[in-house]
Parts: structure tokens; sequence; C-alpha cells
């Protein structure tokens, strides 16, 4: 016998804003249907009260009908108003029952109200409407399939990058925890192996996808799929068996990285040349250093494009040292160290070294914004 799942509740409590199953995806108007019918009942009582009140006014008193309603409507709501007309010992005995009719509806009433609030508020319904909201906007983002070890890293440096990015998780616990820790990030829980899974998180318009769930197939899967709905998206997935970095880059990841080749490189460089891994660490990770290694693409239309490194004037015009030069796919590879004749085409991808506010600055300038000329020239 299959153990038995965990009560509704309890999972909606610890849940993030989204989930895959059916019966926690509600949508408002379905999570408000509950509540129309007590409120029925509740709008049901207070007429009754001003109905009999009304009826009652006229069989005690002998008030016209309007002047009844008038002071049923001021009794049960507790506003306190003074009485239409002086009451007579029956009246007031009629009264005293009405006040306490009203105050009981009342307090129904505000009983009702807050329970919806509570309920609304417990099953996420608010939040994840507002949450799908934010995602059916989103474009240009990154995704982050796996939320362990390695995706909780990745999900740190696209932050503290600024990035806006999506995280699937199936772990529902571990999804809450990400969500709780790093409000910045919309958490999807989910399996990120299933493709309307992704493209609730859009990735149709995402950016870049990163596969970092714990098992080879499943990244291989997740490549797959990505690649099928958005063949534009760049995918790194991780690799634990080193036969399978060839089968997730015929799958359609761009880069394949595999902790154990990418530490075992990594500690052997540390030991022959440790000063260029710590500047290398320290210029892409580092948060005590001010120069980064960034990257920066001359856009169609830029007015960089068509020009060469000198004329273009970049460390002139932004400080920054250019290190090296992507060529658009197919137009002659990488260039490290470009001299000052070399040219600069549209879709190129220059690699720079400098402060954060140098490369906001060539971004602008690459992108025609008008950057100021320098106050002095060498």
């Amino acid at each position: 016998m299959s153990p038995k799942p965990p009560a509704l509740s309890a999972q909606r409590r610890r849940a993030p804003w989204y989930f895959t199953q059916p019966e926690a995806g509600l949508t408002l108007r379905q999570a408000l249907a509950p509540f129309v019918r007590r409120f029925a009942w509740a709008a049901a009582y207070f007429a009754a009260l001003y109905a009999l009140g009304t009826i009652a006014y006229i069989a005690i008193e002998g008030w016209n009908w309007a002047d009844s309603l008038y002071m049923s409507v001021t009794t049960v709501t507790s506003v306190g108003f003074m009485e239409v007309h002086p009451l007579s010992p029956a009246g007031r005995k009629f009264t005293i029952l009405l006040i306490t009719l009203g105050v009981t509806g009342l307090g129904i009433w505000w009983a009702l109200i807050t329970a919806m609030i509570v309920e609304l508020d417990l099953g996420g319904v608010l939040r994840r409407r507002r949450k799908m909201k934010q995602l059916e906007k989103l474009s240009g983002h990154f995704i982050i399939c796996g939320a362990g070890r390695v995706g909780q890293v990745v999900l740190k440096e696209l932050l503290t990058a600024g990035a806006r990015l999506v995280v699937i998780e199936r772990d529902l616990d571990r999804a809450t925890d990400v969500e709780d820790e790093h409000p910045g990030a919309l958490v999807l829980a989910g399996d990120a192996t299933k493709e309307q899974v992704l493209t609730r998180a859009g990735v149709e318009t995402a950016r870049g996808l990163a596969a970092c769930l714990a098992d080879d197939a499943e990244n291989l899967l997740v490549c797959l799929s990505a690649r099928d709905l958005n063949s534009g998206i760049h995918t790194v997935a991780r690799a634990f068996d080193e036969e399978s970095m060839s089968k997730l880059r015929r799958a359609g990841a761009d880069q394949v990285i595999s902790p154990t080749i990418t530490g075992g490189v990594r500690m052997a460089s540390s030991l022959i040349r440790p000063h260029v891994i710590s500047f290398l660490d320290a210029a892409t990770i580092g948060a005590d250093i001010d120069l980064r290694l960034e990257e920066a693409v001359i856009p169609p239309g830029s007015a960089l494009a068509g020009r060469s490194l000198s004329d273009a004037g970049i460390p002139q015009r932004t400080g920054l040292v250019v290190l090296a030069l992507r060529r658009k796919e197919g137009n002659g590879g990488q260039i490290y160290n470009p001299g000052p004749d070399t040219l600069l085409n549209a879709g190129d991808v220059m690699i720079v070294l400098g402060r954060q506010e140098q490369v906001d600055k060539l971004r602008q300038y690459a992108g025609n914004i008008q950057v100021p000329e320098p106050s002095s020239r060498e």
C-alpha cells in the first residue's frame, strides 16, 4: 500500500506560489467559490432581519413602511442614530431583540471576511495570481532547473548580477526554502522535464537556461525540451558522467559543465599558477574587488560596427580594457588581445575588464546611447 500523502492544507502552507498539481493551481474564481454561498446566506440573514423589523415596527408602533425600514436598518447595523419616533414599551423590547440579532449577524459577517482573507493567504492564491502576472510579463530572463547545491550557487550569482530569473524545483520543501531565502527569485514547484512546466516558466522568451538536475538523463531531456520550445535559448547543462557530456551537447546544450573535471582542472591550475587563478576568481566572483570580467555585445546598427578599436576609443571613453573579441558565429572565432586595427562588427562580443559602471557605459556606447567625450586625450 502506498504511503498516505500529506494533507493538502499543510502542502499549501509550505509550498511556493505555483503548483503543477491541479488541486493546488486554483484560480481566484475557484478559490472564492466556497465563500459565495456563505456570504449569500449572511446576506439573506440580514434581509430577513430588515423585513422582520419593518413588519414588527409597523405592527407594534403603527409607523409607515419607510420609517419602519429606516429604524430596522439603523438598529440591525448598530449605527446608533436617534429613534425615528418615541418607542412604546413593547417597541423597546423588540428593539433589544433586533439589536441582539443584528450584532450576531455582524459578527458572522466579519468572521466570514476574516476567514476568506486567511484561507486565501494560506492557500497562496493571491500571491500566485500576483506572481503569475509578473511571470507573464517576463522576457529575457534566465531559468534554473534544479535548486540543489549547484543550482543555488547559480541562483546566487545571477541574483548578484541583477538578473531576472525563474527557479524550477520539484521538491516542495526545498522550493519553499529557496523562495524564503531569495525573495527576488520566482520559484515554480514542478518537474523541469515536463514541457508544460518549462512553458509556464517562460522558456519561449527566456535568455538562458541552466540544467542543474541531479540526473544526466533528466538534464538531457530538459535541454531537448528547451531547444524545441526556443531554438535561440542559451543552454548550460551539468554533467556527472563524462560520457554524458557529448550526449548533452548533441541534445542542444551550448555548454556542458562537469563539476568533477572543472574542479580537477581548477585545483591543478591553482597549484601551478596560484596568482593567476586568484586574480580570475576575484575578477569573476570576488565581492571585494571593483574590477570584473564582463562581456558586451555590439548590436546591429551600433556606432561601433565597422570601426576599428583605435577609432572606437573604448579605453578613452569608458576606461575599459578589451581583453578578447568573440566574433559572430561563423565569422572568425575568437581574437585574444586584439590590436588597435581590429575591426568591430555587429554581433561581436567584447570581453572586457573594468568596473561595473564602466561596463554599463560601454553597453550604452555600443547601443548608440550618448556617452560623454573624455575631458582629455593622450
